[in-house]
């Protein structure tokens, strides 16, 4: 691989163009055409997602959509993202646990705390092992620098939450897979914008939403015959990857002295990646005090999540997804144009803005079954 940079850098032709082009290419080439794959494999072994109370779909589907993910996105960072793996040694092995935990839960549904345990794992490797940390609040709450150990708990917990929050969005087609492909977009081009010494982990956003886009292909068919989910394996992976890129994203407004690293300075750099990623953290926030305020379990599951109170407006999915993704951006739009304000009165507008969206669906039920009971 560096005998054909090399050429490339001779030869007067970029090599980052080259490696962003290819990554996208072969990404999304190689999910595209290992999908139909899985579905027949998994609809000969009847490896398939049963509809549930839950469920939003009433037919058998194939859940094994993020093993091609997986596939996809192993082999192109390997290949043309390979520095990642050298700055983060442990960043491949928790790729590999969170594909056997996802599989494995796909298959025949892990209970909640080995999952849990996975996840822990998974977190201390990226974490400790790999030193990606939330180092520091930038002045929210009034803290800033955070002790090592706190550091770490910290770094570790939001990793988990980060996982399970863009699981619990995986309900309705195309919103899992689109909101990710947006959330990759949106810090490939932040990293894009902060310099050479963050290629790679453009290179990874392209990659990722590559992958995806082959798989919403798919995700959004009309046709049985060729619809398929991503599953605990998918939506784990991607909600690894995308807190992954936020803390990465965080940590590069860190006042550190690295070797042949640049130094920025955006005090509200956690906000905006909260920004990015609001749609997940407020919807897991909002069934949460629902479920507590209902005097329930917080890991009851239930039909409180923003994409099923959009069914419940009589929406299609395709629409669902759209209208919550398009909401969201809209979030991220405000924190941009907001990014020099104070970090916390930032923070409060962003997530005022994020329940907001959360609630508009029951307002607008609300407001639509009394102007049937007065027409009526």
């Amino acid at each position: 691989m560096k005998n054909f940079e090399l050429l490339l850098y001779n030869s007067g032709i970029s090599i980052f163009y080259v490696k962003i082009g290819l990554g996208f290419l072969f990404s999304f080439l190689i999910t595209f055409f290992s999908i139909p794959t899985i579905i027949k494999i998994s609809r000969r072994k009847n490896l398939m997602d049963e509809p549930s109370v839950r469920s939003s779909h009433m037919r058998k589907i194939p859940n094994l959509g993020g093993i091609t993910i997986f596939y996809s996105i192993g082999i192109c960072t390997s290949v043309f993202a390979y520095e990642l793996f050298d700055l983060y040694k442990f960043l491949f092995a928790s790729l590999i646990v969170l594909l056997y935990v996802g599989v494995m839960d796909d298959i025949v549904v892990m209970r909640a705390y080995k999952k849990l345990v996975a996840q822990i794992v998974v977190s201390v490797f990226i974490v400790i092992g790999s030193d990606i940390r939330i180092r520091s609040l930038f002045g929210i709450f009034g803290i800033y620098e955070i002790d090592y150990v706190l550091s770490v708990l910290v770094t570790i917990v939001t990793f988990i939450i980060l996982i399970n929050a863009f699981n619990l969005i995986d309900g309705i087609d195309g919103l899992a897979g689109g909101y990710s492909v947006i959330c990759s977009a949106l810090f490939g081009v932040s990293y894009y914008r902060l310099g050479e010494y963050n290629y790679p982990l453009v290179v990874l956003s392209v990659i990722i939403i590559g992958s995806v886009l082959a798989f919403l292909y798919y995700n959004l068919s009309n046709y049985r015959a060729t619809k398929i989910f991503m599953g605990d394996t998918g939506s784990m992976l991607l909600g690894f990857l995308l807190a992954f890129t936020s803390i990465c994203f965080i940590d590069i407004f860190i006042d550190r002295q690295l070797p042949n690293a640049p130094r920025y300075h955006l005090k509200s750099a956690p906000v905006i990646a909260v920004a990015i990623l609001i749609l997940p953290i407020v919807d897991t926030l909002n069934v949460i005090i629902v479920r507590l305020w209902n005097k329930k379990s917080p890991f009851l599951a239930d039909k409180n999540h923003i994409h099923h109170k959009l069914l419940k407006l009589n929406l299609t999915h395709r629409r669902s997804s759209f209208y919550i993704i398009t909401y969201y951006i809209f979030i991220v739009t405000v924190a941009y144009f907001l990014r020099h304000a104070n970090v916390n009165l930032l923070l409060g507008i962003i997530l005022l803005l994020g329940f907001v969206g959360a609630y508009l669906p029951d307002f607008i039920y609300m407001v639509k079954n009394k102007m049937l009971k007065s027409n009526n």
